[in-house]
């Protein structure tokens, strides 16, 4: 399944597949974002996979939003290659939900 993305204040849902072939759709979508918006929920639910470059797309957007003091949440089960790449950035002590992204 290509890469979808809607919109509904400030709430993106990604569906299909994240991949280093679609990313000019996500990098478009979500180019300068933080300059217009200063919080943006991701809905990830409905990504059936992601590969490395998509992974690296999300975790840029995620610093952008550190660099820029505004808030990013992704939300929803969505791959567990994702999951895994913001688990190993966490401290030892915070804890993280199975199975479950957020990145604020």
């Amino acid at each position: 399944m290509d890469l979808q993305i809607t919109n509904y204040n400030n709430r993106f849902q990604i569906k299909g597949t994240l991949n280093k072939l679609n990313l000019k759709t996500f990098n478009a979508q979500f180019s300068n974002i933080f300059d217009e918006l200063d919080d943006v929920l991701l809905d990830i639910e409905q990504v059936s996979s992601i590969d490395r470059a998509g992974v690296m797309a999300l975790a840029k957007l995620h610093n952008e939003s550190i660099t820029k003091s505004k808030r990013l949440s992704i939300i929803g089960f969505g791959c567990k290659e994702l999951f895994q790449h913001f688990k190993s950035e966490e401290p030892k002590e915070t804890m993280i939900a199975k199975n479950v992204v957020v990145a604020a």
